[in-house]
């Protein structure tokens, strides 16, 4: 009998299709990554996220993130995805946490005993914190770093932290080194490029961000350049990062 799953169960079966459906997934960031990752996941099968993400689609998100178009500018990155996903699957449950995260989620986040996290988020600090509460509660995390200033996504490619290739990259040097300092040197999936970024300029700019409690960010933000390709083949990448994880333990 046919089903919206039944190409899937052609490759992996009956009985680990059902045990997708079971699996949670937490989300963090629905940018150009996040957003395909959380999508193809979708479509994978699984039916339980927490999407975390309280931005809203601006003009300059069109060129790559999958809700974002003229029609949907202004409006919720976390509402237009529960919307999505829904329509691909309405069995999908999907809690939202519209909120800029730091580790005052951390105890939320715990409570909600994640199966595999998605980290997509392009800030420092709170990536850093993310990957640090995860690899402490040993929680499997994927993280991405290196989508921003390239174009050739044949050029990425998964790994664990302790194995990336490029470890000169700003970016990559900068997130390996502060989790060294937490004496985390492996044991987290990555999703990097070989490629070396390249920008004809720099957008620089000071972020304020007031989050829904009324929590003030301030911090200095260098917006890198994004090509359609690359962040959508990272979180396809990332996703099946989860998938075969899910599969190797089925």
């Amino acid at each position: 009998m046919s089903n919206i799953f039944s190409r899937n169960e052609i490759i992996w079966g009956e009985l680990v299709q059902n045990m997708l459906h079971s699996k949670h997934v937490v989300v963090f960031g629905l940018g150009g990554v996040g957003g395909f990752a959380l999508e193809s996941l979708a479509r994978a099968g699984i039916e339980n996220f927490t999407i975390v993400d309280f931005d809203k689609v601006s003009e300059s998100n069109i060129n790559r993130q999958l809700i974002a178009l003229h029609s949907t500018i202004g409006r919720s990155k976390a509402e237009l995805f529960k919307e999505r996903l829904l329509d691909i699957n309405p069995q999908i449950n999907i809690h939202i946490i519209d909120n800029f995260y730091n580790s005052r989620l951390d105890e939320e986040i715990l409570k909600l005993n994640p199966d595999y996290v998605i980290d997509a988020i392009d800030t420092l600090r709170s990536k850093i914190e993310l990957l640090v509460l995860c690899k402490n509660n040993k929680i499997p995390v994927v993280t991405s770093m290196g989508a921003g200033n390239r174009i050739d996504p044949t050029k990425l490619y998964i790994c664990d932290i302790s194995e990336i290739e490029n470890k000169k990259d700003i970016f990559v040097k900068n997130v390996l080194y502060q989790l060294k300092q937490q004496g985390i040197e492996s044991g987290i999936k990555a999703v990097v490029s070989k490629e070396k970024p390249n920008a004809l300029s720099k957008l620089q700019s000071t972020e304020r961000i007031e989050t829904p409690d009324g929590e003030l960010f301030e911090y200095n933000k260098i917006s890198p350049g994004s090509t359609p390709f690359v962040p959508a083949v990272a979180g396809y990448y990332m996703a099946y990062s989860v998938v075969e994880h899910f599969l190797s333990k089925a």
